[in-house]
């Protein structure tokens, strides 16, 4: 698929809204990075995995506590990852390059590839959200259909009751089928990756490496082959429910729109902004667990008009976003719980489900 443009349009509502949250800033005397609640934050859940990591493996606890420390582990995966990689990944979390890189860097440490997931999420996703043939993250097939103009399948007639299941197999498929899949095609879906020079590749087959010691040889080594698979089941599919859900809530809910080029000119019918905001949903922005659980994310919105600004400002500027969409007349969905957003994503899906 030809890589579509977004229209082009007098007075475009992303330069005023720039204009807003630039204004923001100044007035506040804030950074757009993180400050020193993200880097505590950070701190006590690295800690935390650590801790919860080393107690597992050489002080091996009683069964029904070591299925609980792995789901734990799984919960701290997705938390390092939604708010210490992701910030680290957009160069958010700090105003330093070198600390951003080595945040970004934890990716590789949990199993994944932070190179290739940067061109996947930065530029591609964050691009050409929901735009059928581009955007990998709503590429689940055969098992899932997630937007009208997928192919059908059979087996979709069931996806609104399996698709749990699914999205726990997310972090075990990414780390060892699509990472590598990627590298050797050289491409993320239909679109080619740039090329890796020497430490790229180094980078890529080492942490593979480093990962599969720690996560498979070392604890088969501690515990043994049956409770190391037990245990990493547990951990892996926690973490890849907890991941994708996000993600899903975000971008495949009733109100949220997969918009295509037109088929002659190749061109989307809206500006980028306006095309973010009718592919994004917010959910439980009141809720300030889930907030600091998923590293703000549940401020899709914001991310995805701001990537750059660290989630510890979304809060604010969602404000100023609200505002704004309400003045130019434009959609602003958002969820104010997130069982809402669940049941939103459930009817996606069903109705998904007929052909």
């Amino acid at each position: 698929m030809n890589i579509p443009k977004f229209a082009s349009v007098p007075n475009p509502f992303h330069v005023e809204l720039k204009k807003r949250i630039s204004n923001y800033f100044k007035e506040s005397g804030k950074a757009t990075t993180g400050n020193y609640k993200l880097f505590i934050k950070a701190i006590l859940l690295v800690i935390a995995f650590v801790s919860l990591y080393i107690h597992a493996i050489f002080f091996t606890p009683a069964p029904w506590l070591a299925v609980f420390e792995c789901l734990a582990l799984g919960g701290l995966t997705a938390a390092i990852g939604f708010n210490v990689m992701h910030d680290g990944a957009h160069g958010s979390f700090s105003r330093y390059k070198w600390i951003n890189y080595l945040a970004g860097l934890s990716l590789n440490f949990l199993g994944a590839n932070n190179f290739l997931w940067k061109i996947k999420h930065n530029i591609i996703h964050h691009t050409y959200t929901n735009i059928e043939g581009i955007d990998d993250d709503i590429e689940a097939r055969p098992l899932l259909r997630l937007c009208k103009t997928q192919k059908y399948y059979k087996i979709h007639r069931f996806q609104h009751w399996y698709f749990w299941a699914a999205y726990s197999l997310l972090y075990i498929w990414w780390v060892f089928f699509t990472d590598y899949k990627k590298y050797f095609m050289g491409r993320i879906g239909s679109t080619p990756i740039q090329k890796m020079n020497l430490t790229d590749h180094i980078v890529f087959w080492l942490s593979k490496a480093v990962h599969a010691f720690l996560f498979i040889v070392l604890p088969i080594l501690s515990v043994g082959a049956i409770p190391w698979l037990l245990g990493f089941i547990s951990y892996a599919l926690f973490a890849g429910f907890t991941l994708s859900i996000v993600f899903q809530l975000a971008h495949t809910v009733e109100d949220t729109q997969f918009p295509q080029p037109d088929t002659a000119t190749n061109k989307m019918e809206d500006e980028w902004a306006l095309h973010q905001l009718k592919t994004t949903a917010n959910f439980a922005n009141g809720n300030r667990f889930i907030s600091w659980w998923v590293g703000g994310l549940n401020f899709q919105i914001e991310h995805h008009l701001f990537p750059r600004i660290s989630h510890v400002h979304y809060p604010a500027i969602s404000k100023i976003i609200r505002k704004a969409c309400a003045e130019f007349g434009l959609p602003y969905i958002e969820y104010p719980k997130l069982r809402l957003a669940l049941v939103s994503h459930f009817s996606h899906l069903r109705n998904l489900s007929r052909k």
